[in-house]
């Protein structure tokens, strides 16, 4: 009679199961703003290697 209790205790319990969904009225977008400068950074790179270059006479 004990598990015959306990088992529908259990029914009952698992019966009260929670179930949230999360839902947007929009779709979600994601905008990724990046400024690629690398170009730019080799051209001065460059130059200022060739300033310092052992062939120039700055130092």
């Amino acid at each position: 009679m004990k598990w015959m209790l306990t088992l529908v205790f259990a029914f009952l319990v698992s019966a009260c199961t929670h179930k949230v969904q999360v839902e947007t009225k929009e779709p979600i977008t994601i905008n990724l703003n990046v400024k690629v400068d690398h170009e730019i950074r080799v051209k001065v790179d460059k130059e200022l290697d060739d300033l310092f270059s052992d062939d120039s006479e700055l130092f």
